[in-house]
């Protein structure tokens, strides 16, 4: 196992905050209309959209795609992982997610690093990204699961709402998962990409049209 230097951890901890300049801060995944609608409505309902959403939805397949990408041997081979993750958006607006997040990622990250980065989906230019740097795979995939979870209990801490006590209560309830959802997708391939968070993919089709709303997914 690679043993993570205290610069491997800053330099993730720096591209997964949410003030890395990708604007994570502005897309729900589908969360916004869900709580419209009155099917997440408390803490306990928090918890179990979010970890639905990691263990059965975006947040397995995401891992998949990151340890894939890094994992990616060519740059046909990497165009492939890229074009399967967007195939897996179950929607409009989780495609405009993951482009728009990974082209900001991309952009900034090649800038800051000096990477030869393409403009790929977010997991897999997180993957990549990591690649190059050749930081921890096992500790990159964790973090960005972790990250994602955070956005979601954020949207949620502004919308159900939620305390902030409440908040960070949850994201670390919800870490044992994003490590162990991390672990599982160092052995995984391709092959086993797989998605039954059905509600979650309803909202966020739901969301496409929902009158009045603050995020842009």
């Amino acid at each position: 196992m690679v043993i993570p230097t205290d610069t491997d951890i800053l330099t993730l901890t720096q591209w997964l905050s949410p003030a890395y300049p990708v604007g994570g801060f502005a897309y729900s995944h589908g969360l916004e209309a869900a709580i419209d609608e009155g099917a997440v409505t408390s803490s306990q309902d928090t918890e179990a959209w979010i970890s639905d959403v990691l263990e059965h939805g975006s947040g397995w397949n995401d891992a998949v795609f990151v340890v894939a990408a890094y994992n990616a041997q060519s740059k046909d081979e990497l165009t492939n992982v890229d074009v399967i993750a967007r195939a897996f958006c179950a929607s409009s607006e989780r495609l405009m997610e993951t482009k728009l997040l990974g082209q900001a990622f991309g952009t900034v990250t090649g800038d800051v690093w000096e990477l030869d980065l393409s403009q790929f989906s977010y997991p897999v230019s997180i993957g990549q990204a990591a690649s190059l740097q050749n930081l921890p795979i096992l500790l990159t995939t964790k973090m960005f699961l972790q990250a994602f979870a955070s956005n979601l209990v954020a949207c949620a801490t502004r919308l159900v709402p939620l305390g902030q006590t409440d908040a960070q209560r949850l994201i670390r309830t919800l870490t044992p998962l994003c490590e162990r959802i991390a672990l599982s997708a160092q052995e995984a391939d391709l092959d086993q990409l797989s998605s039954t968070a059905f509600l979650s993919d309803i909202a966020s089709m739901k969301h496409e049209t929902q009158y009045s709303r603050i995020f842009r997914t």
